[in-house]
């Protein structure tokens, strides 16, 4: 539909880096279609691309976590935007430490939360892997970056 295209085109809302981990594999990407999706209890949703690493890994994992992106943390959102665990290891290159469930957490995100995966759900050419968060930190909240920033991306995948 042309019109929805032109509309969800022109909407701007935060982008966040989740990371998962089942058995010895890691995996993390960018990602724009996540939002809350309860208060109590506290539920959110994630949708992650059927053509991605981190979606194959997810299918394993018991937990994801989710990370706000400062500005300052360009570099980032290119690392996991722009490269795919397909062909490299995306956690050699930045700073992470091992989180709830040993889920990777990325060091000075400006804030990260990690939960059980309780449900998984066709969403099309995406999954949504519903989390209900347990553990987190939030530091610096100001200047999160938002998906015009992230536009010029060349994705790791198509979606």
């Amino acid at each position: 539909m042309d019109a929805f295209a032109t509309i969800a085109a022109r909407l701007d809302y935060p982008m966040f880096v989740v990371t998962t981990a089942a058995g010895d594999e890691r995996a993390g990407c960018l990602v724009g279609f996540a939002t809350q999706a309860s208060i109590e209890p506290a539920r959110f949703l994630v949708g992650l691309s059927d053509k991605n690493h981190t979606y194959r890994v997810a299918r394993d994992a018991d937990r994801l976590a989710v990370h706000l992106l400062s500005r300052r943390d360009e570099a980032l959102a290119e690392l996991f935007g722009e490269h795919t665990g397909d062909r490299e290891d995306k956690f050699a290159r930045c700073g992470w430490h091992r989180g709830p469930g040993d889920v990777p957490i990325l060091d000075g995100a400006a804030a990260w939360f990690s939960g059980p995966i309780v449900h998984r759900a066709p969403l099309g050419d995406h999954t949504g892997f519903l989390i209900e968060p347990d553990a987190g930190e939030c530091s610096d909240l100001t200047g999160v970056i938002m998906f015009r920033d992230v536009q010029g991306l060349d994705p790791g995948h198509d979606a």
